[in-house]
This record gives C-alpha cells, sequence and structure tokens, in this order.
C-alpha cells in the first residue's frame, strides 16, 4: 500500500491507510470521549467539598483532606495503569474498560446519594468505594486517551507532525470545555435539585460517549512494539539518565510540583460561598460554579495561544512551535504564582470586610458585603498559566519518552498532580493540627476565623522555590533526538498494539 503509515496498522491488522485512517478525523472521536470523561470527572470532583461538609457531615479540614487524598491517589493510578495498557492491554482496550468502570461506578454513586441504601456508616463505606473506583477509571482513561489520541498524528510526516503539536492545544480546549459545562450544569443541579441526579448526569454522559468511541474503530492508526514491558525501557532510560547527569548533559525540568494553585481549589469553593453570589433578584451562583471561570478562560486563550501567539513567536525564533515546550512550562509556572498572590491578597481583603461588617462570629451570614467578582481575576490568570504550563508539559512528558512507553510518559505527567495532592493533603492535615493546637485553625469551620490567606502565602513561598529550581533544572535540558533515539515501530506477528 502506497499511502500506508510505517510501523500502523489498522482495526484488522492491515498496514494502516494514511488517507482512510488518522488525522483529525479520528482524533475527533477520541477527543469527544475525552470532553465526556472531563464531565464525568468533574461532574464528582468539582463540588465534592459540598458533599462532603454537607450530607456527609465533615469538618472542613478533614474533608479538604480526603478530596487531595482521592484526587492523589488518582493521579497517582496512572503509573501502574499505564505500564499494563503500554505492555500488555493496549491502550484502546484500557480506554474502553475505563470507560465501563465509569459508568459503574457514578450509577453506584448516584444510587448511593439518592436513596441512601446502607444507612449511617454502611453508605458513606459504599460512597467511599464508588469514589475510589472512579478514580481507577480516572487513572486508566487519562494517560491511554491522550497518548491514543495523539497516536492519530504521524510524527515522521511534516504535516502531521506540525498537526500533533497543534493537537495538545485543541485536546486541552476540548477538556477544559467539558469542564466548564459540567461545573456550571452539575453544581447548580446539586445544588438546587438533588446529588442523586447530579451524580447520575455524568454516568449517563460517559455511556454515550464510549459508543461514539466505538464507532471511530475502523478509522484509529494503532502502533506495535516489540518491547513487551515499559518497565524495562524505563529502566533503561534511567540508566542513560544517570550517566548523562553525571555528564550534565541532561537532567529534567519537570520533576518538579506544579501543584501550588490547584492544591487551594477546595479552599477557594468554601471561600466563594461565604460571598455575595446572588445575580438578579431570585439567582444565586452555586460555590463550585466559580471554577467555570478556569477552563472558560483556557478555551476563550487557547485560539489566541494557537493561532496569533504561535505565528508570532515563530517568525522571532523560527522554531514550527513558536518557543520550546520548557519555555512554555516556565511562562505558565510564572503566572500561576502570580495568581495564588493575588488569592492571598483577595482573602486577606474578605476578611477585613468580614470583620469591618462584624461577621466575625457568623459564619452563617448568608452573604458578606463583597460580591464574587473579587474572586473572577485569579482564576482567570490560573486559566492563562494552565495553557502555558499545563499543555505545554502534557506535550512534553508525551514527545520526549519513547514509543513505546508514551502512555507511561503522560502517566508520569499526571504523577505531579498526584504527588502534589499527596503532600497538600499532607500539609492540610498538618497544619489544621499545629495550628488549632494554638487556639485557631487555618482552616477553621468559622472561614470569618480562619486563615486561608496565610495557607496561600504559604504556597507562593513554594512556588517562588519551585520556579527557581525550574528555572536551573531547564537550562542544562538536552531535548531527545527523534532521527536516532532508536524508538522502534514496526509490524511484528509477536508485537503489542498500542
Amino acid at each position: 500500500m502506497g499511502d500506508a503509515v510505517a510501523g500502523a496498522v489498522d482495526y484488522r491488522g492491515r498496514p494502516a491507510s494514511r488517507a482512510a485512517t488518522g488525522g483529525w478525523k479520528s482524533s475527533v472521536f477520541v477527543m469527544a470521549m475525552e470532553i465526556a470523561e472531563r464531565f464525568a470527572y468533574k461532574g464528582v470532583a468539582a463540588n465534592l467539598i459540598t458533599y462532603l461538609t454537607g450530607p456527609l457531615g465533615q469538618p472542613m479540614a478533614r474533608a479538604a483532606a480526603s478530596i487531595d487524598a482521592w484526587k492523589g491517589v488518582s493521579q497517582m493510578l496512572p503509573l501502574p495503569v499505564a505500564c499494563v495498557a503500554d505492555a500488555w492491554l493496549g491502550r484502546y482496550r484500557a480506554i474502553v474498560l475505563a470507560s465501563i468502570l465509569f459508568v459503574v461506578s457514578m450509577g453506584t454513586l448516584s444510587l448511593s446519594s439518592a436513596f441512601h441504601i446502607f444507612r449511617s456508616g454502611g453508605h458513606v463505606a459504599v460512597f467511599y468505594v464508588a469514589l475510589y473506583l472512579v478514580a481507577l477509571g480516572e487513572g486508566a482513561h487519562k494517560p491511554c486517551a491522550q497518548a491514543f489520541a495523539a497516536d492519530q498524528f504521524d510524527e515522521k510526516d511534516p504535516k502531521e507532525n506540525v498537526a500533533r503539536s497543534s493537537f495538545f492545544n485543541w485536546w486541552y480546549f476540548g477538556m477544559c470545555a467539558g469542564t466548564a459545562v459540567t461545573t456550571m450544569v452539575s453544581s447548580y443541579v446539586q445544588d438546587n435539585v438533588g446529588w442523586g441526579l447530579g451524580f447520575g448526569i455524568p454516568c449517563i454522559v460517559i455511556l454515550v460517549s464510549l459508543a461514539v468511541f466505538l464507532i471511530g474503530t475502523p478509522s484509529y492508526r494503532y502502533y506495535t512494539t516489540k518491547e513487551p514491558s515499559p518497565v524495562a525501557r524505563v529502566g533503561k532510560a534511567l540508566l542513560v539518565l544517570i550517566k548523562s547527569w553525571r555528564s550534565k548533559h541532561r537532567t529534567n525540568p519537570a520533576s518538579g510540583k506544579v501543584e501550588a494553585h490547584k492544591n487551594s481549589d477546595e479552599d477557594l469553593v468554601e471561600e466563594a460561598a461565604t460571598l455575595d453570589r446572588r445575580i438578579g433578584p431570585n439567582f444565586k451562583v452555586p460555590p463550585a460554579a466559580l471554577q467555570t471561570f478556569i477552563s472558560v478562560s483556557i478555551v476563550a486563550f487557547i485560539p489566541v495561544y494557537d493561532r496569533l501567539f504561535v505565528p508570532l513567536a515563530r517568525r522571532y525564533t523560527g522554531r514550527p512551535t513558536g518557543i520550546t515546550m520548557l519555555q512554555r512550562v516556565g511562562a505558565g509556572l510564572s503566572l500561576s504564582l502570580v495568581a495564588v498572590v493575588l488569592s492571598a491578597l483577595v482573602e486577606m481583603k474578605r476578611l477585613a470586610v468580614a470583620r469591618d461588617a462584624g461577621l466575625l462570629d457568623a459564619p452563617k451570614a448568608s452573604h458578606l458585603p463583597m460580591t464574587l467578582w473579587w474572586m473572577v481575576p485569579q482564576y482567570v490568570l490560573i486559566g492563562v498559566s494552565d495553557v502555558f504550563a499545563m499543555i505545554g508539559l502534557q506535550e512534553f512528558f508525551y514527545d520526549q519518552v519513547p514509543d513505546a512507553v508514551r502512555s507511561l510518559g503522560l502517566a508520569l505527567f499526571l504523577s505531579i498532580f498526584g504527588v502534589g495532592h499527596l503532600l497538600s493533603s499532607f500539609l492540610i492535615s498538618v497544619i489544621d493540627r499545629a495550628t488549632a493546637r494554638r487556639g485557631a485553625s487555618w482552616f477553621s469551620n468559622n472561614l470569618n476565623r480562619a486563615h486561608l490567606d496565610y495557607f496561600y502565602w504559604l504556597l507562593a513561598g513554594l512556588c517562588v522555590v519551585e520556579l527557581v529550581a525550574f528555572f536551573f533544572f531547564s537550562r542544562a535540558y538536552v531535548y531527545k533526538k527523534k532521527s536516532d533515539d532508536g524508538d522502534y515501530r514496526g509490524g511484528d506477528a509477536d508485537a503489542t498494539l498500542v
């Protein structure tokens, strides 16, 4: 076949035709699945703090720590799951199984919250089992779906290689569009209609998206690899890394934690609940819906980045992508530092308003004389920083690993945030206990007596340390040579389809 893609086969095991498979026409099916997955996952995560402190009656500090632990697990699970997918299962099958797991776990969450099938402790146990099944589904879906979608572009073809770099922008665009919709819809339904339906809608969405993904099966490209174990590939890469470190030729600048602004999401939701959230005489914005501004700013800025910034930067740098992946990440980290500092300043303002209004001991007051619009700029900055840092990191961890372990590469990207959430959970617990002994916890259930501003300043300090470390290591990094990196792609009867 004259237009066959080297090393790729179609769903019947025949050489993949460039005209009939791959490209945007195939990746769009996977992107639709990702939008639905974001809708499902965020349908649980975005307003989870409200459910834990409300129907389950948990204190705020305990609820925030529980959520960080759950998010940490959900973003560490991709590491073992990606190994299984790359070595034996294959990315396509992993996506299908993850979707089925999502349907089962979210159906259980919906029934559990709607009918309280098990009373008291039994209900809580069922809820947490279902919640961690969602984490397992997230762990299987997240790295495999993005790697599988990016695989639809052949890096050895000049046009498809440029399209692949653009793909990472539009992938994140679709993901954040799904997040924006679910944050607005699910949080409103959960707060005003019921938690059963609020968890049930994402379950239905993921079921429909699975059907759409399966429809695209004939158009996908599947790559083969002779290497049966990604662990062996990673071990070999680590040996090369150690040798390169000794000769001062290479190091990894992307292993630092870029999680600071995300650690405070739950605190920001609770903080928003104390502000004036009214729009007109009858509508009140749900606290969790404020996170929509992150997704909206991402959706708005990605076309600006892809269509205006990249061509302009290309004129000055001569690079097809405008700037390097690590330059993009560094710009995002700098913006996230500004967002965290702004969060601290706004929280200081909110506490001053509460004090001046005589509401320090009235945490149940309907609202403070301060509108939620004060919090919008920090969310917009977080969104813009994500366009730089998050997308840059995704492309970095996909592009700079061997072809056979690209699911594992994206799993390593996700593990950054898993470690960040676990450290955040530990940090919140330690700070809460230490400050509570002195009489006033930073995370007091009475937010007007709490000191989230101190926590934000602490995160800002960590961001500064992180940024300095990133710039130090990124200057020493040497990008992977693609012409002779030794990655294997080719047909073989015993090869694993990825």
